[in-house]
């Protein structure tokens, strides 16, 4: 059993609260997901479980973290360079318990995540190897020293479709509690049980953590419900507030003109109305002290206020690309796929998936290439690495000032996908994955394109972001071509899915 009571983290060097007075109790094969938005201290929070010492020297800690003598096996969000470098055999060597595991041993940890025990003796470099098969190594590398809990940071960050049900299928079975970071909101509705929920509100001043033994789809169902209930409670009272508030005007009004207009030669009467008026004072007194009492709306991370225009359309007849490649090449000359056609008419949304490796951001690349010289459309295309396009030394306000806009009319647009002023003015290198995707949607959606070509656009958002961009997705008027592995993103939003093979594209 695994314990923490009224944990605070505070960074040292700005004394920002990261979490504040969050308790929590996972259990013996307890599946609990951490979710949050980026910056909001989950990747830290899950050092500190593990070992406090990697949190030491920017962290300051209080509370309390009783792990009643459980080891704990870590993965972390990514390898270091020496990691990637080294060769698969070399990596394994070195992990706790390598040297005194049994082949037999070997063997049965091979088998729990799915590998051939000729793997760990590969002497590829562990970067060479593909997302799946770095998250197995890893894995059976943790496995080793017989921890009794996985924390588990982004897991499913780099894995193709056969990958995530892998993991899901891995999770369901693992008899060990588990706590894990993931942006995959199937694989968090799948295996998760519990969730502990990060957050920093009201322009990210105000830390907000919660721990919910419900499962991941039942929390965001309950959370949602709550959030209209709320909204919708909180209209009702400031419409009602503001018809007291016309009726007490109307009543000020009164008494006011009846005291300019009183003839002096009635002094009785102008002391009614003085006692009148110290009357309609204290109303209004009373009504300030109301107003501060109202219900007011929830703060939450993930909102986005901005869409597509929805003047936004294509002729459906229209051809938007007419594409043909006899063989699809990786940068070193290695064929990937032959025979690649695809026809994409007005309004279609079309995604593309594949194993890793099998050359979709190429193919993504080639075909952003050929719609680039087209007058008739205006198409917008997002990268799956950001710094393919976004200049990193700008601030996130002078690259949209680009366009041609007002700062101050940029800074409400920013301040609409919940940019804070600081991050307005900060370089974008210094900004989040999840904030660099809400500038990009943000600068596609200014841009006025009416051609979308993404390359895994969500998989930076939170889990709770993700619906509202499906939601964006699917009223988008014009066309939209993306490679995603996100499930969710395919059911819901495209109207035809491409499997990318050796063979060529395949409808999925």
């Amino acid at each position: 059993m695994l314990q923490a009571n009224a944990l605070t983290l505070t960074h040292t060097k700005d004394s920002r609260v990261l979490i504040r007075d969050l308790s929590f109790t996972i259990n013996d094969r307890q599946k609990t997901v951490i979710i949050g938005e980026e910056g909001n201290g989950k990747s830290t929070l899950l050092r500190l479980l593990h070992d406090p010492a990697l949190v030491e020297g920017y962290i300051e800690v209080t509370g309390t973290i009783r792990k009643n003598g459980m080891r704990s096996g870590y993965l972390s969000q990514e390898l270091t360079d020496e990691e990637l470098n080294r060769p698969v055999y070399e990596y394994m060597a070195e992990m706790p318990g390598y040297a005194e595991t049994t082949p037999k041993e070997l063997a049965a940890v091979c088998r729990q995540v799915g590998i051939n025990m000729d793997m760990l003796y590969d002497d590829r470099p562990m970067g060479t190897l593909s997302g799946g098969e770095k998250v197995r190594i890893r894995l059976a590398g943790l496995l080793l020293a017989e921890p009794d809990i996985l924390f588990l940071d982004e897991p499913s960050a780099n894995l193709d479709m056969d990958g995530l049900i892998w993991l899901e299928e891995y999770l369901q079975a693992c008899r060990m509690p588990v706590l894990f970071i993931s942006h995959d909101e199937t694989l968090i509705e799948t295996c998760a049980d519990s969730v502990i929920h990060l957050e920093q509100t009201i322009r990210k001043t105000v830390p907000r953590s919660s721990f919910h033994r419900i499962p991941y789809a039942e929390y965001a169902a309950r959370r949602s419900d709550a959030l209209v209930k709320n909204a919708q409670l909180a209209e009702k009272e400031r419409a009602e507030f503001r018809k007291k508030m016309e009726r007490y005007r109307q009543i000020c009004q009164k008494v006011e003109y009846q005291q300019n207009t009183i003839s002096r030669a009635d002094p009785h009467g102008g002391r009614m109305l003085k006692k009148k008026m110290h009357t309609v004072k204290a109303m209004g007194r009373r009504f300030e002290k109301e107003e501060a009492n109202l219900t007011k709306k929830i703060d939450v991370e993930e909102s986005i206020m901005i869409a597509f225009d929805e003047s936004i359309t294509q002729p459906a007849g229209k051809t938007i690309l007419e594409y043909r490649l006899e063989a699809l090449t990786s940068p070193d000359g290695t064929v990937l796929a032959k025979n690649i056609e695809l026809q994409v008419y007005g309004g279609e949304k079309v995604c593309i998936i594949g194993r890793n490796g099998m050359g979709k951001t190429t193919l993504l690349r080639k075909i952003r290439e050929a719609l680039s010289g087209r007058t008739d459309i205006h198409a917008a295309y997002m990268p799956q690495e950001y710094s393919d396009l976004l200049d990193f030394a700008l601030t996130p306000t002078e690259y949209l000032m680009q366009r041609g806009l007002e700062r101050s009319r940029v800074r409400t647009y920013l301040g609409s996908v919940k940019f804070t002023p600081d991050e307005m003015s900060h370089p974008i290198g210094e900004l989040s994955g999840g904030q660099k995707a809400k500038l990009f949607f943000l600068d596609m959606i200014l841009s006025g394109a009416d051609t979308l070509i993404l390359d895994e656009p969500t998989r930076n958002f939170s889990p709770l972001s993700g619906p509202v961009i499906r939601e964006i997705l699917q009223d988008f008027g014009g066309t939209v071509i993306c490679v995603t592995h996100d499930r969710k993103l395919m059911d819901e939003v495209f109207d035809t899915v491409y499997a990318l093979t050796e063979n060529g594209l395949t409808k999925a």
